[in-house]
């Protein structure tokens, strides 16, 4: 898992190298297979944050941090660190490790956004923000001279996957499957009505709008709720321009925990209605209810 892999990644470093991240020497198709899928996941978790998928995304993630867990196998690093003459194979190892951690960590930020700045202590990244953002997601532009700063293990396995499960949980609270769409027999879990009440419903006024930049269905809404200002970012842009919203009411999810978008945080989740095909609607009470009015 994530964690492990920061652990004997740090390790291995401090073992191997007195603690400095080695310059990347000659490169296999090896290294070139985990570039091109850093750069395949990219695109990937892109396009299901902009669907609000956040189950495929994370699993998306994931499938680049298993194939690292098995180039720890095929280039046995232990191994190497005996033979002399493989000095530069272990830098360029070394290396992609943690340029791959340093991806990685920007990817799962949006899902768990206390993770990153643990591993950027880690990998004596703290220093170098210009290439912890998502406009850095780029192989190969680790900095040099970078002093490992081992610590604990920070993430445990069993820890990781209780706060995936909590996202996973906080997401279908407002987000229904296209599937369960398509199947209008099929049965829907019951809830109680203290369920429900857990939901806090609210009109919220749409002050301002615009494209998030190059995100096609993503726009930046600035709401008003009551006395209430909050960003919201909502995948409608298919469906309308951000004129069509200014001055609108709609109805918001207001306890939903915040999300990073795109480098946006969304603090809430417009509610909307999907029919046949591609057809979406914006839920909009239309009788002059004020913001910030609870939605029962």
């Amino acid at each position: 898992d994530f964690g492990n892999l920061l652990s004997r990644t740090t390790a291995m470093i401090n073992k191997y190298r007195d603690g400095l991240v080695p310059e990347c020497a000659e490169i296999t198709p090896l290294e070139e297979e985990i570039c091109n899928l850093a750069t395949q996941v990219r695109k990937e978790v892109e396009e299901n944050l902009e669907r609000l998928d956040f189950s495929n995304a994370l699993t998306s993630i994931w499938r680049l941090i298993g194939r690292l867990n098995k180039y720890v196998d095929e280039t046995a690093p232990w191994a190497l660190a005996k033979d002399l003459d493989q000095k530069s194979r272990l830098d360029t190892v070394l290396y992609t490790f943690v340029e791959a951690l340093r991806i990685i960590t920007i990817l799962i930020e949006p899902f768990m956004p206390k993770v990153p700045a643990k591993v950027w202590t880690q990998l004596g990244l703290t220093d170098h923000p210009q290439v912890l953002n998502w406009d850095a997601l780029v192989w190969g532009t680790l900095p040099e001279k970078l002093q490992i700063n081992r610590g604990e293990a920070l993430f445990p396995r069993i820890e990781v996957a209780k706060e995936i499960i909590s996202i996973d949980k906080n997401s279908e609270i407002v987000q229904t499957k296209a599937e369960k769409l398509k199947e209008p027999d099929s049965k829907t879990e019951e809830i109680t009505i203290e369920d429900f009440s857990k939901v806090d419903l609210r009109v919220a006024k749409v002050i301002s709008a615009e494209k998030v930049e190059k995100a096609d269905k993503l726009l930046k809404l600035e709401v008003e709720m009551g006395s209430e200002r909050r960003t919201v970012v909502s995948g409608i842009a298919k469906h309308y321009s951000p004129e069509e919203l200014v001055g609108k009411s709609v109805v918001l999810v207001a306890n939903l925990k915040p999300v990073k978008l795109r480098g946006i945080l969304s603090q809430g989740m417009i509610l909307a209605v999907s029919g046949e095909g591609d057809t979406l609607e914006v839920l909009m009470p239309v009788s002059g209810i004020p913001s910030g009015a609870k939605v029962k």
